[in-house]
């Protein structure tokens, strides 16, 4: 029996996700700023000792909110690009993958905050820098995979190299999605930035 999907190991799961919801819920209304025990907490319906209990420290909420965003922002790629990514064409799960990126509702708003902010925290802790360049590679091998898939179907330009283009791309949704969240640009403006560079790729 796997304890994550039954019993006490699914109710302690299932407290952290709830939690997790929670510090997503107080970003959307008052910025990472907003984060603290006693407002998630609030937000949760439970104790600050019971968000203490499961996070510690704020950074772990943080943590927490980030990798909770990253699991609604893969159930928000598979309704718009297919529930099997493997079977969907290559470049509608680019388009869907690299959009997904820039804020458009206030879901993904407190997303994109949350992981701005725990981003921000690699720049002074090594443990997350670790974790992010283990992220980030992984991510950058899935985009080249899908350019790949692309280029033995003759679709992809031929001068376009999938390893060097997967994190230019991945850069620069990540640049256009901090300029949306700072007001520098609208996100329609950034998606489509990001889906004409998709564009310029293929033949």
């Amino acid at each position: 029996m796997d304890r994550r999907t039954r019993g006490p190991g699914a109710r302690y799961e299932q407290r952290r996700q709830e939690i997790a919801d929670a510090v997503l819920a107080v970003v959307a209304d008052g910025g990472v700023q907003a984060v603290s025990l006693a407002e998630v907490a609030a937000r949760a319906g439970v104790s600050a000792g019971r968000v203490q209990h499961y996070f510690p420290a704020k950074r772990q909420l943080i943590e927490a909110a980030f990798e909770r965003g990253n699991e609604l922002s893969s159930a928000r790629i598979r309704a718009a690009a297919g529930a099997d990514l493997d079977a969907a064409p290559p470049r509608t799960v680019l388009t869907a993958v690299l959009t997904e990126l820039i804020a458009h509702d206030a879901d993904t708003e407190a997303h994109l905050r949350v992981r701005q902010s725990f981003t921000a925290l690699a720049l002074a802790d090594e443990a997350i820098a670790a974790r992010l360049r283990a992220d980030y590679a992984r991510f950058h091998g899935q985009i080249a995979d899908l350019l790949r898939r692309d280029r033995r179907n003759g679709a992809l330009r031929a001068d376009v190299d999938p390893g060097e283009t997967a994190p230019a791309l991945v850069a620069l949704a990540e640049g256009l999605a901090y300029y949306v969240l700072i007001g520098v640009t609208s996100s329609s403006a950034a998606r489509a930035r990001v889906t004409d560079a998709i564009a310029a790729l293929y033949t």
